[in-house]
């Protein structure tokens, strides 16, 4: 019994730790703790081994739940009920939560809002369009982040994220912003803009 709640817990530790990298934007956007959004982000490579072991050891743990028992014939006294911990219910609800945190990555944008801006522009001339190339984005999580803080300046007409491309494509009106304040922006996220141009 103490085997199966260690596997338990094990395979809960591991499924946090897959997502723990994309996890950490999001609890720093709800915190308002913007820098703490690149914490984990050291995390990422190992993400596919900590996916295979939360698997393996679920897997494991199900297969000693449901593997036949054997029988002993004996006037012994039945089995007693198994505590809520120990049952097959407590594996289905720590099995659906490692499932939803393994899924993380692909979910977490709903968690920024998409926040309509009213944008006037006075003259066509003050548009500029410049492309940051940043560093230490490992998911949606972080562009979806990286926008966030963007859009918050005045004069944001357009922020494009790609945790992909490893860049930033943001279209600005250059008499309400201007290029120092997004970086500044961008930087305050925890990830670190590494290059920009002026396309």
């Amino acid at each position: 019994m103490k085997t199966d709640n260690k596997l338990i817990g094990a395979g809960l530790l591991t499924a946090i730790a897959a997502s723990l990298c994309c996890i950490t934007p999001v609890l720093a956007l709800i915190a308002g703790t913007s820098g703490l959004a690149s914490t984990f982000s050291w995390l990422e490579p190992f993400r596919p081994y900590f996916i295979g072991m939360t698997i393996l050891v679920l897997g494991f743990a199900w297969y000693q739940k449901l593997k036949p028992k054997k029988q002993i014939d004996c006037n012994c006294e039945t089995e007693e009920k198994p505590k809520f911990i120990q049952s097959k219910m407590f594996l289905g609800i720590v099995t659906g939560f490692a499932i939803v945190m393994l899924a993380f990555p692909y979910y977490s944008s709903v968690f920024y809002s998409k926040a309509e801006k009213q944008i006037i522009v006075v003259d066509k001339s003050n548009i500029k369009k410049i492309e940051f190339t940043i560093s230490g984005m490992t998911c949606e999580s972080c562009g979806e982040h990286v926008n966030h803080e963007v859009n918050k300046l005045t004069g944001i007409i357009s922020s494009n994220a790609s945790y992909e491309n490893e860049n930033a494509i943001v279209e600005f009106d250059n008499s309400k912003t201007n290029i120092s304040e997004i970086e500044k922006a961008i930087n305050s996220t925890g990830y670190s803009v590494a290059d920009k141009k002026e396309n």
